[in-house]
């Protein structure tokens, strides 16, 4: 399973913590270094079941200077948002886990970090 976090992001720390004392194997990726392409964030989100602008932190000062609130959300539009995503990795929502089974989850809770351990044969080890 690997894990896009951004180290300064709390949520972030959560799931890292969480995943540790679990004793889950995970890769981290570190997306505002390492940023994905486009045709990654196709994938992601096609393992997400969701859509660019689901993923996007609409409240980023880069938001902002994009117009993103005011841009269409449909099919037509969909490369347009992915193409921002990958060009200002900071837009897009953290942490992203994706795991072994070829599913992946925006993982902002314990719930959901602990639904991608098990999606990655980690096993339900809540106590």
């Amino acid at each position: 399973m690997e894990i896009w976090i951004n180290p300064e992001c709390s949520k972030c720390q959560s799931a890292l913590t969480l995943l540790d004392a679990e004793g889950a194997s995970y890769t981290i990726r570190y997306y505002l270094e390492q940023p994905p392409t486009a045709q990654e964030l196709v994938e992601v989100l096609a393992r997400l079941g969701l859509e660019p602008w689901d993923i996007t932190r609409l409240g980023e000062p880069i938001a902002a200077d994009l117009g993103l609130a005011s841009w269409p959300r449909d099919d037509a539009a969909r490369p347009r948002w992915i193409d921002a995503l990958a060009a200002h990795p900071a837009l897009i929502q953290r942490p992203i886990i994706t795991a072994d089974d070829g599913t992946a989850a925006v993982a902002r809770s314990p719930e959901a970090v602990r639904a991608a351990m098990v999606a990655s044969g980690s096993g339900d080890r809540r106590r």
